[in-house]
């Protein structure tokens, strides 16, 4: 008799589909991962879905309207295990812009007829609505980082995802510091590690895409920013980014606003 194999399935709400790509970008090693599970739902790659309940579903984007918060408990009560993946379902994404102002202002610019738009005041990440297995960040996800979490989902185990800061990967790669050499204001010390320190490799300064780390000291790197001559203003829309709902950004950033005002 043949063994059944796990049921996959990946969801959509709020979001680009960028770290949907990732999946998909993946290439040689998706064949294998599709040698091991049953693709049951993703809309990105096909239109045939298999009923659930899933065995692993891989949740992007944030909610921002009423229909998505009633249709992420549909998916979490199907999903034996749920993975968050990217900036937007794992801190709002960049459109937690929306939550350090009103959002009938901006409705109101944008849309000729706003009253037949329907969505909620704020965007959330996916953890604020449902309980969630494991968080993987990224604006972008870092596609190796995406088949280790399968992997250890469907062997059992916990994803081995490092959670040091930027700035090792930087001491790793031979990267010049880019707040030492050229006095950039840099989130490299408090952001979490996966991109390889691409912006630092190319002398720019990080600006946070796969979130703030365990434990960030980001009061310390303010103090030294402010050194270099960052105005609070500046250090504000450096931190409000795609991980501007996470909860330590948004703190720093609505700290500056208040100072601001």
């Amino acid at each position: 008799m043949a063994t059944r194999k796990p049921k996959l399935a990946v969801w959509k709400f709020s979001s680009c589909d960028g770290c949907q790509l990732s999946l998909l970008d993946c290439e040689d090693e998706l064949l294998a991962v599709v040698g091991q599970v049953e693709v049951a739902h993703f809309l990105e790659a096909s239109r045939a879905t298999v009923k659930g309940p899933y065995d692993l579903s891989l949740v992007e984007g944030s909610i921002t309207t009423p229909d998505e918060a009633e249709r992420i408990c549909q998916v979490r009560k199907r999903s034996k295990r749920l993975v968050t993946i990217g900036a937007c379902a794992t801190a709002g994404g960049i459109q937690a812009l929306r939550n350090f102002a009103d959002i009938d202002d901006f409705i109101t610019a944008v849309y000729a007829r706003p009253e037949y738009v329907e969505t909620l005041a704020t965007s959330t990440p996916i953890a604020e609505h449902v309980v969630v297995d494991f968080e993987l960040r990224g604006c972008p996800i870092d596609k190796r980082q995406l088949l280790e979490v399968i992997a250890a989902f469907l062997h059992g185990r916990n994803p081995q995802i490092e959670h040091g800061s930027v700035c090792i990967e930087c001491k790793r790669r031979g990267t010049v510091c880019v707040m030492v050499a050229h006095g950039q204001p840099c989130l490299g010390p408090v952001t979490h590690a996966g991109c390889n320190a691409l912006c630092p490799s190319y002398d720019r300064a990080c600006f946070g895409c796969f979130g703030p780390q365990e434990t960030p000291n980001t009061a310390s790197l303010n103090r030294r920013c402010a050194e270099l001559g960052t105005t609070d203003l500046d250090l504000r829309r450096v931190y409000a980014t795609f991980n501007a709902h996470a909860a330590p950004f948004e703190k720093v950033s609505r700290q500056r606003e208040d100072a601001d005002d």
